[in-house]
């Protein structure tokens, strides 16, 4: 494997923070060549995004049609034919702290059974958010679903989310956020990357619980540090998007809990999910 790092990035009307996303690259690693690929999920317009691509020597791919972040990715990673030992994958509304990708690579080196590591990710006000969690437990997972926006501090929430946690230093989380994680190839390969039935969300939360299945390790290096600006490409539709989130949240949890006697459980958490989303979306 050679010491490149192929940074993988799907865009979607992204073109107004695509340009500094990519100028960001160049001081997250002195170490490391960056192989970058920019996959762009069929948007209406895509000159500013080519412009970009181009202005900073990126790859760019015009998919015919939005395969959804996970099936974005999997498509640039693909067209890379890259024989890179990391594969960087990143929302394009991220920017790089200097030096992050070479903390998050030499963490990776020095942990051989870590599949993906990730970093610290800032909101744009400076706070932390919680981006190294744990597997949803049923019991969290339904608390948090039910007080996450009336009671952001509630117990279950805080489990879930880990937040105490994130002021601490490296350790193995559950699942890592697919706004931005090394991943190794080896490990990447062997559970076959993010699975395609995520068309958006939770597709991060089932590569890294597959990940664990498979005896890899999820770790947090909150030495690494990116700022995240929000999903721009997503606020202008964000009831589609909450939709898309309770879908994949009952993908997600129907194959956990697939076994022919929790059918109950199954229908109790769709109706529940289905009324959650009526709620936010009225």
């Amino acid at each position: 494997m050679s010491r490149s790092v192929l940074v993988v990035t799907v865009t979607y009307n992204s073109g107004d923070t695509l340009r500094t996303f990519l100028e960001s690259l160049h001081s997250a690693s002195s170490q490391r060549e960056l192989d970058v690929v920019v996959v762009d999920n069929a948007s209406p317009h895509l000159s500013s995004e080519r412009e970009a691509a181009d202005q900073f020597n990126a790859r760019f791919l015009s998919l015919p049609e939005n395969l959804g972040y996970g099936g974005g990715i999997t498509a640039g990673v693909l067209a890379a034919h890259s024989d890179s030992e990391y594969i960087l994958i990143t929302n394009p509304d991220v920017t790089f702290r200097a030096g992050a990708i070479d903390v998050l690579a030499d963490a990776a080196d020095r942990l051989a059974d870590a599949g993906a590591v990730g970093p610290t990710i800032l909101d744009e006000d400076g706070t932390v958010y919680p981006s190294a969690r744990n597997v949803p437990s049923l019991r969290n997972g339904i608390g948090h679903a039910l007080f996450a926006r009336l009671w952001p501090q509630n117990p279950w929430t805080k489990r879930y989310r880990a937040d105490a946690e994130h002021a601490t230093g490296q350790r193995e989380a559950g699942w890592l956020s697919g706004a931005c994680l090394l991943v190794r190839r080896e490990a990447y390969d062997a559970i076959n990357g993010f699975d395609p039935s995520f068309f958006m969300y939770f597709e991060d939360v089932d590569l890294g619980t597959r990940l664990g299945k498979a005896g890899w390790k999820n770790v947090y290096v909150p030495e690494a540090v990116v700022v995240h600006t929000g999903a721009h490409s997503t606020v202008k539709s964000a009831s589609r998007m909450e939709r898309a989130h309770h879908d994949s949240a009952y993908l997600y949890l129907s194959r956990k809990y697939s076994a022919w006697y929790l059918a109950p459980l199954r229908w109790a958490l769709r109706m529940g999910l289905n009324a959650r989303r009526w709620w936010v979306t009225r």
